[in-house]
């Protein structure tokens, strides 16, 4: 799937000049975590989140330096962060480091972003400006669906089986050698040998996704001449 189609498209913004009062209260009212800050021709400048304004709650500011932490500090840095404690308006408190991609990114490069940058939502532009914004929860819901179309398909227990092998043999830890696949009315069933318990478990994992698998029984035995094929 697509940006896309997975990005929420009617976003609130605001602008530069918003009081923080009025972000605030628009993130309470709308029960969001965080607003885009957009200009006139609608490009993002930044972003304010919840945590931007917990800021001025907690008093990030206030704590004064002492005088050695002082002498190493970057004045220019300690000077940002002080106008973002106490600053009035978005354009003061905003986020300025944006996370971005454009209507094509996939899935996979939304979560990557996500994950790398440790952030909750990623901005979906067109031509520089904002087209819609994709979080973590629209990729959750992305991947309900996903399971639910793959329902499909071969649910019989020769498909079972025909599915979890071509599965095994796709996976370079597992072997079809070693490990016997039995399925019973919807019941897989393993038997053989392997080296780890990380290997029953991947196994397990791997049955588990195959669609008409109802149910999982392990009987592999770890064995000391076990040797991957």
């Amino acid at each position: 799937m697509k940006a896309r189609d997975l990005m929420t498209p009617d976003v609130i913004t605001v602008t530069p000049d918003t009081p923080i009062m009025g972000v605030a209260r628009l993130l309470a009212e709308r029960h969001i975590s965080a607003v885009p800050v957009t200009d006139a021709a609608r490009k993002v400048i930044g972003v304010v989140s919840e945590g931007d304004l917990l800021r001025q709650v907690s008093g990030f500011a206030e704590e004064t330096p002492g005088f050695f932490e002082a002498l190493f500090s970057d004045p220019a840095k300690m000077a940002a962060q002080y106008a973002r404690a106490h600053g009035r308006t978005a354009r003061d408190v905003m986020t300025t480091d944006l996370v971005s991609v454009n209507e094509d990114a996939d899935a996979a490069e939304i979560a990557r972003q996500l994950d790398k940058n440790h952030i909750r939502r990623v901005l979906v532009l067109r031509d520089g400006k904002l087209a819609g914004v994709v979080t973590r929860a629209d990729l959750l819901r992305a991947i309900v669906t996903q399971q639910a179309s793959a329902g499909g398909g071969d649910t019989s227990d020769e498909g079972i089986y025909r599915a979890v092998m071509k599965e095994m043999k796709k996976q370079p830890w597992a072997s079809t050698f070693y490990t016997t696949v039995v399925v019973k009315e919807g019941t897989v069933e393993f038997y053989g040998y392997c080296g780890s318990d990380e290997y029953r478990r991947a196994l397990r994992v791997l049955a588990e996704n195959v669609p008409g698998v109802k149910k999982v029984e392990d009987h592999l035995v770890i064995g000391p001449l076990y040797v991957y094929t």
